[in-house]
């Protein structure tokens, strides 16, 4: 929390204000005080707005003063403090900062180095909720979140469903922290800071990009078993209402958790790949009988299934129902002869993904969670010894140094300002010749990665100016349900390459394309590093100056039990305590419903540690090596309740199928039209009297609340209601859809980004290379008032740029025909963009 001359931390010269309160702004902080930034936090005079011991963690490393902005003296406190500042954070309702007398657009005048961000939670520009009290849960409601909570509560007929995830500020947390990062990483070229804005409710709508597209004409051959039964029900109208264990029969073989003999359910994530699911059956031991059943492996899935020898093909999602069935019900006989933690070592040593359901309590307690460095101890003075989340993204070279966070402390005015002034700011001379539009501009990345986290990451950064080849098999690893469907979302302004780099020409190719990048992105083990010669010393012979970021499943700064076990997205939901949370119980585990929940997030993680590591290397001239890995980035999804100390109750936060919020003041109620959600605290109380029909609540008992509440919401609009909430400064929403949200805020694709259209943007691409009409979010949760933002490019057919990325790397028209015709690269995977 103050300067160390000895550290090794990229942002150990780095100071920051923080004003923020709830999560989102006071965890950016964190984790830029992780990485060594001095942070002051500033607090009002009666303390958080947010009491809760989730404050310790996100208060971690950091200098806490009270100051009392609404008093002359406390402002002039609070611009002494900004005055020594690089970076200022905020995160309250558009032009409440600017109310109390901290103007960021006057202070950037004054300082044009200064970089200040804003969180608001919902856009500045939309002028309907721009007002609105927007806690965690009014942003989710108003975006879909609970009303999409995924295709099992639709069948079973529970919709909305409350979830205790803050996904809003997890993702906000995660694109604000990166965009920081980002501006001061341009800062050290140009000399020039900036003026951002994050809304929640964009960074959330970001977190949703592969559950908000919609692709006109899909495929039958993609649609799941539970898609199917979903529209057979709605067309023969029928209700939804299966129950958990109906439900489970229509979920794919290698996609569901499986009972175990010591009683804990275990979860199998084995699709799409061509090996896991092979690997996955031989194991068990049932893959021969299988095959001699009539079990096919078509030898190119890529062609339209017309043309297959039969109905399925084993590695593809998802499979045919009759199959799906069969061979579940073997599987689930084999799982019974051994215990949970036996399978876990299987799958881990045998290369295929699967991983026991486990509480979050005994998560943060886990013994690879611990000697990784996923979970640390801190020190607190309020509550004694904590375990607390690790570091979310390290640098090779400082990593170490974040496992003993310095625990909060609280100090006066003037210690903040000594400690900000103990640091010399060193700042670079504004030069024209070093400006450039986008915050990456110039910067070239190569993707090495697949399925989501890895690939999003970059993605990201295209929105900046970055120039991003990908690199993919020439003969694919996935199916394409898994690479061609996610790369709409995560191909955008990509070259795609395809290239076998396991044969020595294909090598050479990305030998070549490695000297040529700054940064070099792949989501695998550190045993997939090793043998790819990608490790430190292989990365210093090919290009000493480029950065390598590595994602994966369950790295932490040290290696642990299970760093080198494969996983998706969906085995660290399993392993965190995210499905039993969800489920409810220990038989009833459920995956949180949306795609990409943890490897979106995880994606921004790896971004945020490519702009650490750009800004180091501008700073000091040190290349480092950037790591993060889904299972780190688990803290952040669940940081209101991933804790533990002596005095810790219960970890009974909400959870389960039933639950439909916290409270009768945070929670469901049904409208005449729909269902509203009311986010309300036992200090909002006297504001209902402002509320006209429900002015009685105040003088209630707490027992006779919803008794009350219920009656009188069925009588008006949900919509209505919410007007009269939020006029009495009550946090309420509609619960809203995806669907409505992408129909009412879509608009034919053109040059823009969505910044300008408030809080939902989405674009209709017409002439999309698919051939399909595809509506998929733009690129707007960042926000800059100087750093341009880039509108993004369809998603390329994969391999389409092969010919002309091995043409600008000097290989002739002969030599790429003989490397096709060889099998060392390939211009396609099929004749199709989107195989049918």
């Amino acid at each position: 929390m103050a300067l160390n001359p000895h550290s090794n931390l990229p942002l150990k010269d780095v100071k920051v204000i923080d004003f923020g309160q709830f999560i989102a702004g006071p965890a950016v902080a964190m984790i830029l005080a992780d990485l060594g930034a001095t942070v002051v936090h500033v607090d009002p005079p009666g303390g958080p707005l947010w009491t809760s011991p989730a404050n310790a963690t996100l208060n971690r490393n950091k200098l806490i003063v009270s100051i009392d902005l609404k008093q002359q003296e406390g402002r002039d406190q609070a611009l002494a403090l900004i005055e020594e500042a690089d970076i200022v954070i905020e995160s309250f309702r558009p032009g409440v900062m600017a109310r109390l007398g901290i103007d960021f657009s006057a202070l950037r005048e004054e300082r044009p180095e200064l970089i200040t961000l804003s969180i608001p939670g919902f856009a500045s520009n939309d002028q309907l909720r721009r007002d609105w009290h927007a806690f965690e849960s009014v942003i989710a409601a108003n975006s879909g979140v609970f009303t999409d909570m995924g295709l099992n509560r639709v069948l079973m007929g529970i919709n909305p469903s409350f979830s205790p995830l803050p996904l809003g500020s997890a993702y906000g947390t995660m694109l604000a922290a990166s965009s920081v990062m980002l501006a001061l990483q341009a800062r050290e070229r140009t000399g020039l800071g900036d003026e951002i804005e994050v809304p929640l409710v964009c960074a959330l709508m970001e977190g949703l990009t592969y559950n908000s597209i919609k692709i006109d004409g899909l495929p039958e051959r993609y649609k799941t078993q539970r898609e199917k039964e979903i529209e057979r029900r709605r067309i023969e109208g029928l209700p939804m209402n299966l129950s958990y264990d109906e439900l489970q029969e229509l979920l794919d073989p290698f996609y569901r958790s499986y009972k175990c003999k010591d009683g804990r359910m275990f979860y199998v994530v084995c699709p799409s790949h061509n090996q896991h699911a092979k690997r996955c059956l031989k194991v068990l031991g049932i893959y021969d009988d299988l095959v001699a059943e009539g079990m096919n492996e078509e030898p190119d899935t890529y062609r339209p299934t017309s043309e297959w020898s039969s109905d399925m093909s084993l590695g593809v999602y998802p499979l045919p129902k009759h199959w799906a069935d069969h061979i579940a019900a073997r599987m689930k006989d084999v799982f019974m002869t051994r215990t949970s933690k036996e399978w876990e070592k299987i799958f881990g040593r045998g290369k295929f993904p699967g991983a026991p359901q486990r509480w979050l309590q005994e998560w943060i307690h886990d013994d690879h969670a611990e000697t990784a460095g996923l979970m640390v101890e801190v020190d607190d003075p309020e509550f004694g010894l904590m375990i607390q989340p690790g570091p979310m993204i390290w640098l090779q070279g400082s990593g170490t140094e974040m496992l003993s966070p310095s625990p909060r402390r609280w100090v006066g005015y003037q210690d903040a300002l000594n400690a900000l002034l103990r640091i010399e700011t060193k700042l670079p001379r504004v030069r024209a010749k070093n400006a450039r539009d986008g915050w990456l501009e110039g910067v070239r990345v190569l993707d090495l990665c697949n399925v989501i986290a890895g690939p999003h990451s970059v993605a990201y950064l295209a929105r900046f100016g970055a120039e991003i080849i990908k690199i993919d098999p020439a003969k694919p690893f996935y199916d394409c349900w898994n690479t061609v469907i996610f790369g709409l979302s995560h191909m955008r302004s990509k070259q795609s390459v395809l290239t076998d780099i396991t044969q020595p020409r294909g090598r050479e190719i990305l030998d070549e394309l490695i000297r040529q990048s700054d940064v070099v992105v792949w989501n695998a083990t550190d045993k997939q590093v090793e043998r790819m010669g990608l490790t430190q010393e292989g990365m210093k012979r090919l290009n000493p100056q480029a950065i390598f970021c590595q994602l994966d499943c369950f790295s932490g700064v040290l290696p642990g039990p299970r760093t080198n076990y494969l996983g998706y997205d969906d085995l660290v939901q399993a392993t965190t305590g995210i499905m039993l949370r969800f489920g409810g119980s220990m038989d009833t585990p459920e995956e949180h419903a949306h795609v990409g929940t943890i490897d979106v997030m995880c994606g921004f993680g790896a971004s945020l540690g490519i702009a650490t590591a750009l800004y180091q290397k501008l700073k000091t001239g040190k290349v480092d090596r950037v790591k993060t890995s889904l299972s780190a980035l688990s803290g952040l999804a669940q940081l209101p309740f991933c804790y533990d100390y002596e005095r810790r109750g219960l970890f009974d936060e909400p959870a389960g199928r039933e639950v439909n919020g916290y409270d009768d003041l945070s929670r469901f109620y049904s409208a005449s039209d729909g269902i509203l959600l009311i986010s309300a605290y036992e200090y909002d109380l006297p504001k209902f009297a402002n509320v006209e029909g429900l002015e009685d609540l105040v003088e209630l008992p707490k027992e006779e609340r919803a008794a009350f509440l219920a009656p009188r919401f069925l009588t008006m609009r949900a919509l209505d209601w919410v007007e009269r909430l939020q006029a009495a400064d009550i946090a309420a929403a509609v619960c809203e859809n995806l669907e409505t949200l992408r129909s009412y805020n879509a608009y034919p694709a053109d040059d823009s980004t969505g910044v300008d259209r408030g809080s939902y943007s989405f674009s209709v691409y017409e002439d999309h290379p698919s051939g399909h009409v595809i509506t998929q979010l733009d690129p707007y949760a960042i926000r800059p008032k100087r750093g341009r933002i880039y509108p993004l490019a369809p998603s390329e057919k994969y391999g389409a740029s092969t010919r002309s990325v091995l043409e600008e790397l000097g290989h002739s028209t002969d030599e790429i025909d003989r490397l096709i015709e060889d099998g060392v690269v390939s211009e396609s995977w099929s004749r199709e963009y989107l195989p049918t």
